[in-house]
């Protein structure tokens, strides 16, 4: 992925920008094209990797990092960004540690029909997910209470919210 707008360039990188690009390194010493097109506003690249590694990554969510990821990844797909899906999809794999199943999730993907590899509060919530991606004014309380009804809690149905939110946020 590349942004339209100048991106500085990590070895270019002076003052508030070197420092946000401390930040926000990646475990494998490199920043992210999603973080450094923020590089013109550092500013915001701190609130972005607070919200993403709070959304994502933060250990007290509840349902499995692997899930999560899938939603991410699953929520790049609809939003058509191939950068975001690719490397999340490759987080979820690695986590699901499974290539077979990894497989059938991205096919279903591909053709959006997660029932075909999902079932339950899974399921609930990935309908859900592509509401919320692609049909969100016409999300009303029933739908809430179907998720509801798969044994999904509020807490879950509000992580998938966020981790929805933030992947159309960054996406874009």
């Amino acid at each position: 992925m590349s942004a339209w707008i100048k991106m500085i360039d990590v070895a270019d990188a002076t003052g508030a920008v070197e420092e946000m690009y401390e930040l926000v390194k990646t475990p494998h010493g490199t920043v992210d094209n999603v973080m450094r097109a923020h590089s013109l506003r550092p500013h915001t690249m701190k609130g972005h990797v607070t919200l993403y590694r709070s959304v994502l990554h933060n250990p007290e969510n509840v349902l499995p990092f692997w899930f999560l990821e899938v939603v991410a990844s699953y929520t790049s797909h609809l939003n058509n960004c191939a950068y975001s899906f690719s490397h999340h999809f490759t987080n979820a794999r690695n986590l699901i540690n499974d290539d077979e199943k990894s497989d059938r999730i991205m096919e279903c993907f591909r053709n959006r029909s997660p029932h075909d590899v999902f079932e339950g509060k899974e399921l609930a919530l990935l309908n859900y997910t592509e509401r919320l991606t692609v049909d969100v004014a016409n999300i009303n309380k029933s739908d809430f209470d179907a998720i509801k009804a798969t044994g999904c809690d509020d807490g879950e149905i509000l992580e998938v919210n966020q981790v929805v939110a933030y992947f159309s946020y960054s996406n874009r």
